[in-house]
């Protein structure tokens, strides 16, 4: 169950488990994040033929905001058949972030690796309200 959100139009912390059908009944009001969730499924589906057991989405699409720009999606490598995941997924340069965002609309890590900047893993670090971190 995905709850309400916060003062700040953010999800409390902590990791919400949800179904895709509640993501869209919840996030989906929108063209623009119905785009987007078309993306997502079809991401769900590519990974979900790997084996991958677990999403985790952050950014602003799972906020409060009207509009958001895209998903932040990191995605569990426990168990995935790296020879049946796309090899979109697998390429970080600044070519290939930009090719996963064409073809799936978000911003797509695995989640456990470190992210560049904080050095924490990318599941760890979607867990970071940006907004408190630079006001403290």
């Amino acid at each position: 169950m995905i709850p309400d959100f916060d003062d700040t139009g953010n999800l409390p912390e902590g990791i919400h488990f949800a179904t895709i059908e509640e993501l869209i009944e919840r996030f989906g009001d929108h063209p623009k994040r119905s785009w987007l969730i078309d993306g997502l499924k079809l991401l769900i589906t590519a990974l979900e033929k790997a084996n991958c057991p677990l999403i985790y989405i952050d950014g602003s699409f799972v906020t409060s905001k009207e509009i958001p720009g895209d998903y932040d999606l990191c995605w569990s490598m426990i168990g995935v058949v790296e020879t049946k995941l796309d090899p979109v997924l697998l390429d970080f340069s600044p070519l290939g972030r930009e090719r996963m965002e064409q073809k799936y609309r978000g911003d797509i890590f695995p989640a456990e690796l470190p992210e560049g900047g904080s050095g924490k893993l990318f599941v760890d670090f979607f867990q970071t309200d940006k907004k408190k971190v630079l006001s403290r």
